[in-house]
């Protein structure tokens, strides 16, 4: 494999340091060569034995464009264009191999699936094709076709020597003069009061003005050190080498890796044998749960477990049956090591909430395909104090007190053994549920209805009424979920409903410089004193890092919500804000302490105003408007919005009076047949409203400008909010695509965002978010377009599973919200509904 490691002599070399990188792994050596090729002075890499001892150095090392999810597909391609030039680069050979790779789909839901994921790779320059059983056995002539129906391919895909990649990086990251340091053990981290840090080592301490966790299995180890539990456990993975197979040896061509998706294994050629990887089934598989208690033992670095073929028997069969030589075959290697896996397998990038200047890039499950483009991404974010792209699924703040190391465990063998599960959309994953966070109302409804999670929460998606298919049946199609949210639809137009939405963050900010922190934090104006209103807070470039709404209860004090999954998201970036500019605020988290009952639909008024003597009439008590008051002689605070675009109310409570709350709610709306409705039925009437989301129509990948949102940003408000001199900019230059609404007309499918849009034979721009319309009868959907595309009446087309569908832009919104149509009954206009 090239020259081994030139032997390196223990020292520090300097006491100050920019960023010290914590862990000299794959990901940790991709992060100082991304560093100091960028041009950052003292980046110093810490490693406590040598470069790749971890899970690096006995990795498989395949490397793919495939990823389900969206952004992350810019890493993997990143990553592979990175390792194609990197030896010219280095001058080290990486020994990096591209014979492309395929999933084998041998079920009809499978297809299904590939022509999902290909929906969603049509607007990405990576180059995935559905292929025929006939292409396939091209391509991989070894294969038993019997049960082969289809095959995702991608043909850059590989693999790539893990110990040559670190090592070419490493030589990278000197050549642009990082330091990297080992055998250097860090043990201990000392944070000071301007947000610096002291690293102390037995060689000595040095003072870094950041750190980065990059220290794989032992990443829970260094964030002890700083009071943290990062949700981390080794997991065993095993690989098998074979000998020579004369068929493999006879090939002019090197095969491609394959993934049989139901056997559950990888397979690629090794020289002229073929190595083989199974993901084993939640009960097969084995933690190392031992290192999550007791830490890892000291001194593993280069070591591996006992394998264990009987654990894989079942998958060898497989492949056997997929790849007959393989009967043939004799086995002359089992490697069986630790690999990290977070709760969802996802890694945890970025910033950390709650400690300043600390960031992560742990819990990798594939470390030698994301550590080129996460080096990368992670250099941007540090170099230019945003991200590149939004990778909100990979922010370690997703992770907060809940996450015990028993959800830690119950998730890693559940997301070990899904790893080749079919991936639905609204996709629900039952192991280690629920966690602490439930509401006050979990127990009472958790029969009742099909439950989602949602950063740690349980929160009621669909209610159940006699006669309905009740449970979790995740399908391509419309499922049994249908027809109970047109119910729920309908409940809430012409009734009122009543929904949960506890797992809402919400903050409190008070003190002296409240309202200079809001104006300077946000695009929109403050809130006056009893008043609510929807604010964006923005990053540097103009993107929307969050949407919040803010209301000011007091004079200076402020309630601040946000969705669950951007919780500690938001928190961090505003934690840091307040710092930076020395504000004299107190913020605090009051995401657990408080519950959130919303009221809505034409009798959400006449419901409410039986608990209360407070007049709830339009002229008293206006859309936007909050204030305290008594329900039932509970305590809480009362806004008039409503994410339904509906007449409503959330209500915010102590989370104990909850039940309460939400029982005399129920009683007070039997006349007017009150009812549950759930987040899906939430989902529909927001789409028909015309209300964005946040992580959909708009995120850090967006600017509000193009996502319809210029009602909300006050480019002339005096105060110089953070991203308006970008939008100024951004302004000027003119708008290259926008935010649009279409209507669909499809048939047992709905779009759910992500979906590739075409225009005359050519993908030009993705759905964002969309659902079936119960109020039209008919699909709708929000995507971005270019501008020359984007007027009302343009013809478009939507591809849902392999199927293009006519789409059609329309005036927005499809059903106009309550406050509006009463604006308009005043002007004696007849409103459309």
């Amino acid at each position: 494999w090239g020259t081994r490691e030139e032997a390196s002599s223990p020292s520090l070399g300097k006491d100050r340091a920019d960023t010290v990188i914590i862990g000299g792994g794959c990901v940790g050596v991709s992060l100082a060569y991304h560093l100091a090729k960028a041009g950052l002075k003292d980046v110093v890499l810490l490693e406590k034995s040598e470069l790749t001892a971890g899970s690096t150095w006995h990795a498989a090392g395949l490397t793919t464009y495939f990823h389900p999810g969206i952004n992350l597909k810019k890493i993997h391609a990143y990553s592979i264009k990175l390792y194609e030039k990197l030896e010219e680069e280095t001058g080290q050979p990486v020994g990096f191999h591209q014979p492309g790779s395929i999933r084998i789909a041998s079920t009809p839901t499978r297809v299904d699936e590939f022509k999902y994921q290909m929906t969603r790779a049509g607007w990405h320059p990576t180059e995935q094709y559905l292929i025929t059983p006939e292409k396939v056995q091209e391509l991989f002539p070894l294969l038993n076709m019997d049960k082969v129906l289809a095959g995702l391919y991608n043909p850059g895909d590989g693999h790539i020597d893990p110990y040559s990649l670190t090592m070419a990086l490493a030589a990278g990251a000197r050549k642009y003069g990082a330091q990297l340091n080992y055998p250097v053990q860090v043990t201990n981290l000392n944070p000071r009061s301007d947000g610096t840090w002291e690293v102390e080592t037995p060689l000595g301490i040095i003072q870094a003005k950041r750190i980065v966790n990059t220290a794989g299995f032992w990443a829970r180890e260094i964030g002890k050190m700083i009071g943290l539990q990062h949700p981390l456990i080794p997991v065993h993975h095993q690989y098998v080498v074979t000998s020579t197979i004369p068929e493999v040896k006879a090939l002019k061509t090197e095969l491609p890796v394959i993934r049989d998706l139901e056997g559950s294994y990888y397979l690629r050629q090794e020289r002229d044998g073929l190595l083989f990887g199974p993901y084993e089934s939640e009960e097969k598989m084995k933690l190392q749960e031992s290192w999550v208690t007791n830490g890892v033992p000291p001194g593993f670095g280069k070591e591996l477990f006992e394998s264990d073929l009987d654990r894989i028997m079942e998958h060898i069969e497989a492949a056997m049956e997929m790849v007959p030589v393989l009967r043939k075959a004799d086995i002359v290697n089992t490697i069986a090591g630790p690999i990290t896996y977070s709760p969802d397998i996802l890694p945890m990038v970025g910033p950390h909430q709650g400690v300043r200047n600390y960031w992560v890039a742990i819990g990798f499950g594939y470390g030698i395909i994301h550590a080129g483009g996460m080096g990368k991404y992670l250099s941007d974010w540090i170099i230019e104090g945003e991200p590149p792209f939004d990778l909100i699924e990979v922010d370690p703040n997703r992770y907060g007190k809940w996450t015990t190391t028993e959800y830690t465990a119950a998730k890693a063998r559940e997301s070990y053994g899904f790893n080749n599960i079919v991936g639905y959309p609204k996709e629900e994953r039952f192991a280690g549920r629920p966690t602490q966070r439930t509401s006050g109302l979990y127990d009472l409804l958790k029969s009742k209805c099909s439950m989602g999670f949602h950063a740690g929460w349980e929160q009621p998606h669909w209610f159940y009424k006699p006669g309905d298919e009740i449970g979790y049946k995740p399908s391509f199609q419309r499922t049994n979920w249908f027809d109970p949210v047109g119910r729920e639809y309908k409940q809430v137009m012409e009734k009122v409903g009543v929904i949960d939405l506890s797992p809402f963050g919400k903050f409190k900010v008070k003190g002296a410089d409240s309202v200079k922190l809001l104006d300077h934090l946000f695009a929109n104006v403050v809130p006056k004193v009893g008043s609510t209103n929807i604010s964006h807070m923005l990053t540097p470039r103009g993107k929307v890092y969050a949407e919040l709404t803010v209301s000011q209860l007091y004079p200076g004090e402020f309630m601040l919500v946000t969705g669950s999954g951007s919780e500690l998201h938001d928190l961090r970036w505003i934690e840091e804000k307040i710092t930076r500019g020395g504000y004299k605020v107190e913020l605090e988290n009051m995401t657990d302490e408080m519950g959130v009952l919303s009221v809505a639909g034409p009798y959400a008024r006449q419901v409410l105003q039986k608990l209360t003597n407070e007049d709830l009439n339009d002229a008293s008590f206006k859309f936007l408007q909050c204030r305290h008051l008594k329900l039932s002689n509970i305590a809480v605070t009362a806004i008039r919005i409503s994410y339904t675009g509906e007449l409503g109310w959330e209500l915010y409570h102590r989370k104990e009076d909850s039940l309460p709350l939400y029982s005399a709610i129920m009683e007070a709306g039997q006349k007017e047949g009150i009812d549950d409705f759930g987040t899906y039925a939430l989902n529909t009437l927001r789409l028909e409203k015309g209300f964005r989301a946040w992580g959909a129509e708009m995120n850090c990948d967006t600017n509000p400008l193009e996502a319809g949102l210029e009602y909300f940003v006050k480019l002339n408000k005096a105060a110089d909010f953070t991203g308006k001199q970008a939008l100024k900019q951004i302004k000027e230059k003119g708008l290259k695509r926008r935010l649009v609404y279409l209507t669909l007309e499809t048939d047992n499918v709905d779009p759910e965002g992500n979906e590739s849009v075409w225009h005359n034979g050519k993908v030009i721009g993705n759905t964002t978010s969309g659902c079936f319309s119960y109020g039209a009868q008919q699909s709708l959907a929000f995507a971005y377009v270019p501008m020359e595309l984007s007027k009302v009446g343009q013809k478009l087309e939507v591809e849902l599973l392999g199927k293009n569908y006519p789409a059609t832009i329309i005036q927005e919104p499809l059903v106009l919200t309550e406050p509006t149509r009463m604006r308009l009954q005043r002007k004696g206009e007849s409103p459309k509904i």
